[in-house]
């Protein structure tokens, strides 16, 4: 078992070593990216790679409070869900409204690994060929559909 301080020194390892993995990586526009904390642009529009003990995920995050707003968001995704599935080349789970892991509403498209641990250091070639391919697939859909979502700037 780890420490507090132990955990968050191993994850911020595994965070930091997937970072400089994908530095040399472009965008789909050619620009550097920062590919942990990825920015859409959007207020309360995020791609989210978490991984913990037990299993890993990346999502698109839908965290407006307006349960409103955070429902046309994900409209706005389902009319595009054709593109991201054909970018992402699999399916991935359509959440509306559920519950974070701090008890607050949001809504994603989400897929996860089980079986890992960001605490095994054997596991990391696991996360980062499950992270990688994703995030970069994320940034090619977004290239071509956030202006799909410019009503929410």
């Amino acid at each position: 078992m780890y420490s507090k301080e132990q955990a968050t020194q191993l994850k911020q390892a595994f965070w930091t070593a997937f970072g400089q993995y994908l530095k040399p990586q472009l965008s789909a526009d050619g620009l550097r990216t920062n590919w942990v904390n990825y920015k859409t642009g959007i207020k309360h529009l995020y791609f989210k790679m978490e991984a913990d003990k037990k299993s890993a995920f990346i999502a698109i995050e839908m965290s407006h409070p307006d349960a409103d707003i955070q429902q046309l968001m994900f409209d706005q995704f389902v009319e595009l869900k054709n593109v991201l599935s054909s970018q992402l080349d699999e399916e991935w789970e359509w959440e509306l409204h559920t519950t974070d892991e701090y008890g607050k509403t949001v809504s994603r498209i989400i897929k996860t690994l089980p079986h890992v641990s960001v605490f095994k250091q054997e596991d990391w070639p696991a996360l980062i060929s499950f992270f990688k391919p994703r995030i970069i697939a994320l940034d090619e859909f977004w290239s071509v559909a956030q202006y799909s979502f410019d009503l929410f700037r």
